[in-house]
């Protein structure tokens, strides 16, 4: 693949941004560069460099752009307060909406005590 100006500032931009087990993988002289970069971008959450590997598969044009496309799982975010730390965390599960059956209920010395 013969690689613009633009595409090495990009690649040479994700590198820098990449974690460090990422970083051995992410070379030009890599034939498996653009399937790493496709992999990372699923993985990853960091919006900026989701938008650097958009708009890398976009300049090498072809099939690249429609690999991106993987329909993404929903990430349910919720909000813990630790010690008056308010933190924001995601779980991979889908949010799912409380069951009528389930009721309140509360653990005591291994027995659940329902409210």
């Amino acid at each position: 693949m013969q690689y613009s100006k633009p595409m090495i500032d990009l690649v040479l931009e994700l590198r820098r941004r990449a974690p460090s087990e990422l970083k051995p993988g992410i070379k030009l002289a890599n034939p498996d560069l653009f399937y790493e970069l496709a992999d990372y971008y699923h993985q990853t959450r960091d919006a900026v460099t989701r938008a650097l590997i958009k708009e890398l598969f976009q300049l090498a044009a072809g099939d690249w752009p429609a690999r991106l496309e993987k329909p993404e799982e929903k990430v349910a975010q919720q909000v813990k307060v630790y010690r008056g730390q308010v933190s924001l965390s995601e779980s991979r599960k889908p949010a799912q909406e409380p069951q009528p059956s389930d009721r309140p209920h509360r653990v005591y010395r291994g027995q659940v005590v329902y409210r």
